[in-house]
């Protein structure tokens, strides 16, 4: 067989890619071989890409009756058909065969695809074999291509550091490259949202990332901003995601489409500044079911949720399906405002009207919103009518309800399931705890501390991040580490003298351990959240909204001092907890006081 050659220009070529079925094609096969078309390479490799768009078993009955197929023909079957999810057994298969024939050995060219198929369910174990064939065949400077496809792979695959690694190693990447390796890190955060250390230091990476790729000749695209702004939304890094919707605006080479803009909206939200957020949804000319999810979500999580339901209606007028992230979000929305009927509506037309079957996360969200409204009798229904078995997320709302209303017996038997499925997650017991405190009942307290404490569970220290002209600040609960920590102190003093004059009294029950009252006034003064805010009364501009990142739930003791505080100091603060955002203006916060 000759070698290949790219100057065929012969009119029967011509006819490959006008064929639609697979009879044309045959009839173009048999001119094909009259004319002796199918002894040279090129035009071969021309009939086995048009037919394998066509019927993959025609392909493999001409590929197999060659005598002695070259490698460059197999590549082209293989590329072929590990671009299907339905063919990549065979190019496995065809691949095995490479391996076992003495006349041909796998190149640059046989690797890609195969990499680019392990990214398909059952495939994916498969990657890290085909990586040590790529270091047994190829050199060890192997092209650009294959160092794509394997940083690809494992950055697809949530192998996280392999793929930094072979990063790392790239002295020239390209976009593609930067691309994979921000959007490893983001999805990554995004996966491990129990986990916010995890979140902040990947996000962190992510902006660290893209700062390095700025000083390299490769530009940005829109994929480069959305990992970029949802790095900034997990942050809740204002300026950075500001600069970065500047950055669009400013360079005729960007578009505000959908993806970017979905994620600037997502970003303005999880920042706090839900009439921005609103903004850009609204400019948007194309807006699909991502936009307005994430646009409900922004108002669930600011307890918009007559705003949200308002969307909800505007999306089905505008002929866009709702999907499950659709009713979560919705339900979500109800549930922070307590609009029970409309949630439970929602819930109930999830299969009335669109036929699907409720998720988990469906029943989890009406078991929610039925809690949150003390409606335990209706959500304890939903739970033994659900199709499937509870997890976790649902008995935590149950526990989380319970607490809210003083439900010891719902609470302590919503423990008692989530300490089966997650007995080391600390959450749990200290919302149980919380209950116990709230009604004295001390030696209960005491009881769960101890179950924690056989069990080896540490309680998650408060933290909380205010940013100050860009810069992010942290705390953790009686944090004496910054700089700044004894002028913090005073600060704080200053504060609490406020308080008091302002008739504040602290609700000392919030506080899980049996001390006397004065140490537990102490102890809720040196919240993370009360640090924040006492460093930035102290360094920001007096105009300024003061914003704040808390990693748990917000205790009712800092809710209601925060409010004072907006008031004594004339000044807006935004905290966005792990449920939700509270905006404390005027001594009044936008949740009123149902979270």
């Amino acid at each position: 067989m000759k070698s290949p050659s790219p100057n065929f220009t012969h009119p029967t070529l011509q006819l490959l890619p006008k064929c639609k079925t697979l009879n044309e094609l045959k009839q173009v096969h048999a001119q094909m071989t009259a004319t002796g078309l199918t002894l040279h390479t090129y035009p071969l490799a021309r009939l086995l890409l048009s037919s394998s768009t066509l019927d993959v078993t025609y392909t493999l009955s001409i590929f197999n009756q060659l005598p002695n197929p070259t490698i460059f023909l197999f590549n082209i079957v293989i590329s072929s058909l590990a671009n299907h999810k339905h063919h990549a057994r065979i190019a496995f298969c065809l691949y095995n065969r490479v391996l076992f024939q003495k006349r041909v050995r796998p190149n640059s060219y046989t690797f890609p695809s195969l990499l680019k198929a392990c990214g398909l369910h059952p495939w994916v174990q498969h990657g890290s074999a085909l990586h040590t064939h790529v270091l047994k065949f190829l050199a060890p400077t192997y092209d650009h291509f294959v160092q794509a496809s394997l940083l690809n792979y494992y950055a697809n695959s949530g192998k996280l550091g392999v793929a930094r690694y072979l990063f790392d190693q790239i002295s020239r990447p390209d976009l593609a490259m930067w691309n994979s390796i921000l959007t490893a890190y983001v999805r990554n955060a995004n996966n491990k949202s129990d986990d916010d250390d995890d979140v902040t230091s990947l996000s962190l990476e992510t902006l660290y990332l893209f700062s390095k790729m700025q000083y390299s000749a490769v530009k940005p695209n829109e994929v480069s901003i959305v990992a970029l702004v949802s790095a900034c939304a997990n942050l809740g890094a204002l300026s950075q995601g500001a600069w970065a919707h500047l950055y669009i605006l400013k360079n005729n080479n960007l578009r505000l489409n959908r993806y970017v803009g979905t994620a600037l909206i997502d970003m303005y939200s999880k920042c706090g500044c839900l009439d921005i957020a609103y903004q850009v949804f609204d400019i948007l000319s194309q807006r699909d079911t991502f936009c307005y999810n994430s646009m409900i979500g922004g108002f669930a999580i600011h307890g918009c949720g007559h705003r949200a339901l308002g969307l909800y209606e505007k999306m089905k007028l505008e002929s866009l399906v709702p999907d499950n992230v659709t009713f979560v979000v919705t339900m979500c929305a109800c549930s922070h405002v307590g609009l029970v009927e409309d949630g439970c509506k929602i819930f109930e037309s999830i299969k009335e009207v669109y036929g699907v079957e409720p998720t988990l996360e469906h029943y989890g969200c009406v078991v929610d919103l039925l809690s949150r409204s003390g409606r335990f009798k209706e959500a304890e229904e939903k739970v033994k009518n659900m199709p499937m078995k509870p997890n976790a997320i649902l008995w935590r709302s149950l526990l989380a309800g319970a607490r809210v209303h003083g439900n010891l017996e719902v609470g302590e038997f919503a423990l008692k399931q989530l300490m089966d499925l997650e007995p080391e997650t600390s959450g749990n017991y200290v919302l149980l705890s919380n209950m116990y405190a709230s009604v004295n009942k001390w030696g209960d307290v005491k009881k769960v501390r101890k179950l924690m404490k056989d069990h080896g569970i540490i309680k998650t220290p408060g933290t909380s991040l205010v940013e100050i002209d860009g810069a992010m600040h942290g705390f953790i609960m009686g944090d004496k580490t910054h700089p700044l920590s004894k002028d913090i102190r005073l600060k704080l003093e200053e504060i609490n003298r406020k308080l008091q004059e302002y008739g504040h009294k602290p609700r000392t029950k919030e506080v899980l351990f049996d001390i006397e009252e004065e140490e537990k006034e102490d102890a809720l003064s040196c919240h993370s959240e009360r640090l924040a805010i006492a460093f930035a009364l102290m360094v920001a501009n007096s105009n300024a909204t003061i914003r704040i990142i808390k990693n748990l739930r917000v205790c009712d003791d800092c809710h209601a001092s925060t409010k004072v505080i907006s008031m004594v100091y004339n000044r807006e603060i935004i905290v966005r907890d792990r449920n939700r955002f509270h905006h404390f203006k005027d001594g009044t916060c936008s949740c009123l006081d149902y979270w």
